[in-house]
């Protein structure tokens, strides 16, 4: 299989996905986005939205924004997680 962006950037949603589920939430994720969220996690009233990033990718200031916006809209709290290959899920960042 060829490795696009687009392939290795999936592969850490389901990263992402495996280790949210595994701490009990429900959780999906929003197949082929280039919307501000890449997945939607529900927990006992609690929602995240979460945007993905890997390697050196930052979200930019628009980004945030419609991040932080989506949040609200949905009464949730935003996240980015950050991977980098060969480590993981190297850090997560709260929107506020």
């Amino acid at each position: 299989m060829v490795s696009t962006n687009y392939t290795r950037g999936r592969s850490w949603e389901y990263q992402a996905l495996r280790k949210l589920r595994t701490q009990g939430w429900l959780c999906s994720r929003s197949a082929a986005s280039h919307g501000p969220v890449d997945i939607f996690a529900g927990r006992d009233g609690e929602i995240l939205l979460i945007q993905v990033k890997s390697g050196r990718a930052h979200l930019t200031e628009n980004e945030r924004s419609h991040l932080r916006e989506w949040a609200r809209a949905y009464r949730g709290r935003a996240e980015v997680w950050y991977f980098k290959r060969g480590r993981g899920l190297t850090r997560r960042e709260l929107i506020t």
